[in-house]
């Protein structure tokens, strides 16, 4: 028997301007190629440390609480902080608008809360009165879980009011914080705000290869933890994560994927050099010019304009048009990813993201110099 062979890799250019991955920066794919450590080399351990100093400026918590990155999608992220928070029967509060708040209400389920549900028509999102009427209904409530940046529908929410209702309650329910495009595109403020738990991916704003889910946890969110009856898997205790991550000597907890955090730790890096402010600047004009652009050319937006997300534009197809067909031609025809409605209840939209390396008005003219290629205005 001959064993078979394969051909070379040859991956196809691609301008990502869809809801994630972006384009990874040049420098981060430079810092891929650095020498390997391994994950219980030392010098390593040093890089851990900087990174998570990183990430604590990322996510605006210096100090306090516990801040970490998971070696595992954002989607793992979102379902950690439930299996390490939420007790069969714990009361969530469970806030969704579009297909990723909706998985958050399925993993609350699926950890046996008693599950509260609040929802709202997809583009728009549940105020945060109907919030704080429900959470005073349900003053035993652990948990209410938002979305920030919802890449289903391009919707935006409020956090810094909810964050500020729930702390101006009488409330001791922990604010769990969907920030998986958010983080790194516009302003999210963990401490100032009151985020017990958030989490957020590597692969959108800023800039990097999936993989990695920056996590950080409030000490009172991280005291919960500890006193948290359910067994947790192991991979996601984030008692042990932090054995390994924050004491020193460590204790093994698994194979880190190095070159990933190499990238992560670059990526978050060249943030805060160019500064958060700066950045979050920057998302906001490629986002609003690419809008304003859009609709210009007879398109309209699925979100209410009251709550547009800067970062991810759903675009409604045009009546008679075929999304799928303009989908394929953006891609084969001009080597552009846009995406497209997501989930069985999604209307017929594209989705166009600006987002890390992608969030410039110069990117955002070639989309839509493209669609005005494959489509009449």
């Amino acid at each position: 028997m001959t064993d078979a062979t394969i051909p070379a890799l040859v991956p196809g250019e691609r301008l990502l301007c869809g809801p994630g991955p972006s384009n990874v920066h040049p420098a981060v794919l430079e810092a891929m190629q650095l020498p390997m450590n391994g994950h219980l080399d030392p010098d390593f351990w040093d890089i851990l440390v900087d990174l998570v100093t990183g990430l604590r400026s990322l996510w605006r918590r210096p100090q306090g609480g516990l801040t970490i990155a998971l070696s595992s999608s954002g989607t793992s992220a979102m379902e950690a902080g439930f299996m390490n928070l939420v007790d069969p029967g714990d009361t969530v509060i469970s806030c969704h608008w579009g297909f990723f708040g909706s998985r958050l209400n399925e993993f609350a389920q699926r950890v046996g809360a008693n599950v509260i549900e609040l929802t709202a028509e997809l583009g728009q999102v549940v105020t945060v009165d109907r919030i704080m009427e429900a959470l005073a209904a349900h003053p035993d409530a652990k948990i209410v879980s938002v979305v920030h940046a919802e890449t289903s529908t391009g919707a935006d929410f409020p956090l810094a009011a909810l964050a500020e209702a729930m702390r101006s309650s009488d409330s001791e329910a922990l604010l769990y914080a969907d920030c998986v495009t958010s983080l790194g595109g516009q302003q999210v403020d963990a401490d100032a705000w009151g985020i017990d738990y958030g989490y957020s991916c590597s692969q959108k704003a800023l800039g990097c290869p999936p993989g990695i889910a920056p996590v950080t946890v409030s000490g009172r969110a991280v005291a919960a933890m500890q006193r948290h009856q359910s067994a947790v898997p192991y991979y996601y205790d984030f008692e042990e994560l932090s054995k390994y991550w924050i004491d020193r000597p460590i204790t093994y907890h698994h194979t880190m994927p190095i070159l990933q955090y190499y990238a992560l730790y670059t990526g978050i890096r060249l943030a805060l050099e160019e500064g958060l402010e700066a950045r979050w600047a920057r998302n906001a004009d490629a986002g609003r010019y690419f809008q304003d652009e859009i609709r210009s050319r007879g398109f309209e937006l699925l979100a209410d304009p009251d709550h547009q997300l800067v970062e991810l534009t759903a675009v409604k197809v045009p009546e008679g048009v075929d999304g799928k067909e303009i989908q394929g031609r953006m891609l084969r025809e001009h080597g552009i990813e846009v995406g497209g409605g997501l989930g069985p209840k999604a209307p017929p939209i594209w989705r166009v993201g600006l987002m890390g390396v992608n969030a410039t008005r110069e990117t955002a003219d070639r989309v839509l110099g493209a669609f005005d290629a494959v489509l009449p205005r």
